[in-house]
């Protein structure tokens, strides 16, 4: 691409005649999201939202097992979605008139699955079967778009057109199995193991898309970029599930008479959000992947598992405040898991992914990780002993900060030595 084409391709600046869609340059200086990308964005927030509050609704009315299946359906199909269309910006990217036609259209997906979301939680809530109609439907259009991106990159890149029909074959063939497999009545255990099964190929589309052909050329710290904004608005789901949380706590005719459980709420949710911030933004994933580039695929759908640990974290604060309000069935021990586990899990698949990108283990690390889930740990068994939730959500909170004050007194020196090893061992000798 030309300097014009780039400065219109990522400057939110429409380009009036088409631009070649002939690959970014991977190098490309100051490559940054563009205001399209960051408006993609915004449907996925509702997806999110949606999702995060029925899986709270769901576990306060005691339906825990059934909650964490919905939970995870949705999850996956919504961070699925936004990783199809991030990683294909990232590498072919040109924002002209065609390039934001049809990225409207996938959003008009995205909000056509999120209205689908409620029917599919209502059906695993109720188990006679799933309901994913919607859903597949909303899938259908934003393939169709993607479909048409891969084939404009097809016919206009040609050192990317085997890939690109390779990507259209398969995403058709994928999607083929999703449409029989929401418009055909089968039970509900055979639906969620043909889910599994069609999810595993999913997973596997660009392992089997791109396999000899040397991938496409996104942009390392772009990737890292889009992918931190989207740790961002799913971070939200965490003040959203404070502001839920605190609604009725806050008594008197005028919602001023403010309560220790109100102040204990708000507190461990803009905490635990700002922590669980603060821990994600430690590791600098663009540097990485500069020198990781093959571990892509490792950094991308491992973050399926990030992104659902950060909504879930919201939405067990809304368990929370359903308890506290007296709306929930469940008692303070799983009120209390239902919030620990998501964090634990967050925290743990980000301990994994700086460990596993940079192939470098530290033991330091490991006391750190121990701690922060010997501090969840704590918050559990204090809920069982009785411990008011309130102060059981305090003690949560300070998972997250085990790591920040790990990593600023003693693991950013740590952390400067194994990217130092890094670079020096892709350095030519």
């Amino acid at each position: 691409m030309t300097d014009s084409e780039h400065a219109a391709a990522g400057g939110g600046r429409v380009a009036h005649s088409r631009v070649p869609m002939r690959g970014r340059d991977p190098r490309e200086r100051g490559r940054g999201a563009t205001p399209l990308e960051l408006l993609f964005d915004l449907t996925f927030v509702v997806a999110v939202g949606i999702a995060a509050s029925y899986f709270a609704e769901m576990v306060a009315a005691d339906h825990a097992g059934r909650a964490v299946v919905a939970f995870a359906l949705a999850m996956f199909a919504i961070t699925l979605a936004w990783i199809h269309f991030s990683w294909f910006a990232s590498a072919f990217g040109t924002d002209d008139w065609l390039y934001r036609s049809l990225t409207m259209l996938q959003m008009i997906g995205v909000v056509v699955f999120a209205l689908g979301l409620p029917a599919m939680f209502h059906s695993v809530e109720e188990g006679d079967h799933l309901e994913i109609r919607a859903i597949v439907v909303g899938y259908v259009v934003m393939r169709a778009a993607m479909v048409a991106q891969w084939w404009r990159a097809a016919r206009e890149s040609p050192a990317y057109h085997k890939l690109a029909m390779a990507s259209i074959r398969w995403s058709v063939l994928a999607q083929a199995a999703w449409v029989v497999v929401g418009f055909t009545k089968l039970s509900f255990g055979v639906v969620i193991v043909a889910f599994a099964v069609f999810a595993v190929l999913e997973l596997l589309l660009p392992v089997i898309s791109q396999h000899s052909m040397g991938g496409t050329p996104w942009h390392p710290h772009h990737v890292a970029e889009r992918y931190g904004l989207f740790a961002i608005i799913t971070l939200g789901e965490g003040v959203v599930g404070t502001v839920a949380s605190s609604g009725e706590l806050l008594g008197g005719p005028h919602g001023t008479a403010w309560t220790a459980n109100a102040v204990a709420v708000v507190v461990a949710g803009v905490g635990l959000t700002f922590g669980m911030w603060w821990v994600y933004f430690s590791t600098p994933f663009g540097d990485i992947l500069v020198h990781r580039r093959a571990r892509g695929y490792l950094f991308g759908y491992g973050h399926i598992i990030v992104f659902a640990g950060i909504a879930g974290a919201g939405a067990g604060l809304h368990v929370a405040g359903l308890y506290l309000e007296h709306h929930a069935k469940v008692g303070a021990v799983a009120v209390v898991l239902s919030l620990a586990l998501p964090v634990g899990l967050f925290l743990l698949v980000v301990y994994l992914l700086h460990t596993l990108l940079l192939s470098a283990g530290d033991r330091f690390h490991l006391l750190l990780i121990s701690l922060t889930l010997a501090v969840l740990g704590a918050a559990v068994l204090l809920a069982a002993a009785g411990t008011p939730v309130a102060v059981c959500l305090l003690v949560v909170m300070l998972a997250p900060f085990v790591t920040v004050v790990g990593y600023e007194t003693i693991g950013h020196r740590h952390q400067r030595r194994m990217l130092a090893d890094l670079k020096a061992r892709r350095s030519p000798s």
